[in-house]
């Protein structure tokens, strides 16, 4: 049915699609211009032409590694809920919280009405799409996953502020759409964090996507599956994004007992690690994807976003996904 979509909005993708989750890393030269910013050394202007170097750098390489849907690397944002709440009206900065390892960000606060004021994702989609005539994904975060990261200090409870995001999380996708965008990803990484409130993540992604013509991906990394699983099945996407390198052993009885009813982007490379994995690795990781997906179900792609990785190994990694994909398509088609 999703492959069926994808081809009423003129996608015509290979079997076993290759793809990012989101992020890629970012290049040194944009990491000093940005310091160079904070210290006031160069201007907004400059570290744009900055970012759209590197979104430029970015596209290109994954063109010529053979990569089947694109991403723009996200060089201009930094952490996933702040960039959002930084446009969105009805936030105010919060103090510095640990994300992860010795990464840190300002958790945003919620004083106010959320309300969508302007597109924020579509004009850098738009320079993205025009460097390619590959479908190039828009990429956000949920809504939930922007509730949970963040303080409420205005709504009553976290479905208020939750359904509230969703209101200005839809006029966005809306605005990618009427850009042009077909693939929508819509990241809902905390959605494992409290079981008993799944229902809200689907509500709240029902609000999301209702009747619009896209074809949506959420992106779950890291995530308690065991807890969730069957249940994500019930979220109103086509496809759901998910870490199986390392997990697949412990996932995959799982699935057999339910079989997934969705299409599956499924990772097949460890973004957590230095070591790039070889072909052979990867071919075998899709080999046993087959097991308990359907070919015409299946996508590829690391287990999550590489902007943890250096650009060397990130691009080595996705060359590696690329050729173990085409492969695949050879021998298990």
């Amino acid at each position: 049915m999703s492959r069926q979509k994808l081809k009423q909005l003129g996608l015509d993708l290979p079997l076993f699609p290759t793809t990012s989750v989101g992020s890629f890393p970012k290049p040194p030269e944009l990491m000093s211009a940005r310091a160079q910013l904070r210290k006031r050394r160069i201007t907004p202007a400059d570290l744009k032409r900055a970012e759209e170097k590197a979104t430029r750098d970015w596209i290109g390489f994954q063109e010529k590694a053979g990569v089947d849907v694109l991403v723009d690397g996200e060089m201009y944002r930094g952490d996933m809920v702040a960039y959002f709440a930084e446009t969105l009206t009805g936030f105010r900065e919060g103090g510095l919280v640990r994300s992860y390892g010795n990464r840190y960000y300002h958790k945003p606060v919620i004083a106010d009405d959320v309300t969508w004021r302007a597109p924020i994702t579509v004009d850098w989609w738009k320079f993205s799409q025009a460097l390619t005539k590959k479908p190039v994904k828009g990429m956000l975060t949920g809504p939930y996953t922007i509730m949970d990261w963040s303080f409420n200090e205005h709504y009553p409870d976290r479905r208020a502020a939750c359904m509230a995001l969703a209101q200005a999380i839809r006029q966005e996708v809306e605005a990618l759409i009427s850009a042009g965008c077909k693939i929508i990803q819509i990241d809902e990484p905390a959605l494992s964090v409290r079981v008993a409130e799944l229902p809200l993540v689907v509500e709240a992604m029902d609000a999301v996507t209702r009747e619009l013509p896209a074809y949506f991906i959420t992106h779950i990394c890291y995530g308690a599956f065991e807890h969730v699983y069957p249940e994500i099945l019930h979220l109103p996407v086509d496809n759901l994004d998910l870490d199986m390198a390392l997990t697949a052993r412990e996932r995959h009885p799982k699935i057999k007992a339910a079989p997934f009813t969705k299409d599956i982007s499924y990772g097949v490379s460890d973004v957590h690690s230095h070591i790039v994995e070889d072909e052979a690795t990867v071919y075998e990781r899709v080999k046993h994807a087959l097991a308990v997906i359907p070919a015409a179900q299946l996508w590829v792609d690391p287990d999550c976003g590489l902007k943890t990785r250096t650009v060397e190994e990130a691009q080595d990694k996705m060359r590696v996904i690329v050729a173990a994909a085409q492969r695949a398509r050879k021998e298990l088609a």
